[in-house]
């Protein structure tokens, strides 16, 4: 089935109403067919896809293969797709693709005034901090939290990454919520919804995907990430990937649901500013 944190996270986006382009590389294989038809079936844009000639998409089996398509992306890639993107709200970079081509995308984002954000996935050590600091929102899950920072409790892990360059670090926990840590402020719960869940593939992608379509409408960070936990818990209650991901309306309802049940509790709302920016 179609998958990959990239693509997944670009149709969250896409489902939840925003304009999104897609940076990267698949092979000249029915893989790397399939994945750019999907792509363009859900409205996101491919001029910025690349294909590789005689190398195979990149693949996840039992174990994932290291001599994927996507492991070909290169700065280069990055930076002439900026041209056919001039207007750009917000970046969404995984590590799934060479560093130093995540690099140029939060690089670029910087330069442009656009909202960069990292989730540093999949993730088996330290990052540098100079990567780090040029994300404004670092998007870990518990054990990548961890992996990066080699503190053992979320908590400890998001204040050390601020420590480390990171402006603001969101730690998804999974049906726990997540935690969401900013320079020179407390640290806050976000909450987590009750579903019945079946599959937890690509949550985390829903939620990344769905953070970054928030903030590129103007929603501030603590709001955002509300939303983009509701598309996580949703992710959960659907078998597989790609078919997992929600539309805006889902949702929506989903928020609406919540806002019924606690009619006389309301989600605190805090301003985030970084450069300038909601």
């Amino acid at each position: 089935m179609p998958g990959g944190k990239g693509l997944n996270q670009a149709i969250t986006a896409a489902r939840q109403g925003a304009p999104v382009a897609m940076v990267g590389c698949v092979g000249d294989d029915p893989a790397g067919r399939l994945l750019t038809t999907v792509l363009s079936a859900e409205g996101v844009d491919t001029a910025g896809l690349h294909v590789v000639r005689g190398v195979p998409s990149g693949t996840a089996l039992i174990t994932v293969a290291r001599d994927g398509a996507n492991g070909r992306l290169r700065p280069g890639d990055v930076e002439a797709a900026s041209s056919l993107t001039p207007t750009v709200a917000a970046v969404l970079a995984q590590l799934e693709i060479p560093l130093n081509a995540v690099r140029a995308a939060l690089t670029l984002a910087h330069a442009s005034g656009a909202i960069a954000v990292l989730n540093p996935a999949p993730a088996t050590g330290s990052l540098p901090d100079q990567l780090l600091a040029l994300a404004d929102v670092v998007v870990p899950n518990e054990s990548e939290a961890r992996a990066l920072s080699g503190r053992p409790t979320s908590a400890g892990a998001a204040t050390w990454l601020l420590k480390h360059g990171c402006r603001s670090v969101i730690v998804t926990l999974g049906e726990q919520g997540a935690l969401l840590a900013r320079q020179h402020e407390p640290i806050v719960e976000v909450a987590a919804f009750k579903v019945e869940a079946v599959d937890t593939t690509a949550a985390g992608d829903a939620f990344c995907g769905t953070l970054v379509a928030s903030l590129s409408a103007g929603e501030d960070l603590l709001a955002a990430a509300q939303r983009a936990s509701a598309a996580g818990a949703l992710a959960t209650t659907v078998m597989g990937a790609l078919p997992s991901l929600p539309t805006t309306a889902e949702v929506d309802r989903l928020l609406a649901t919540y806002a019924l049940k606690r009619s006389r509790t309301t989600l605190p709302r805090r301003s985030w500013r970084s450069r300038g920016k909601p």
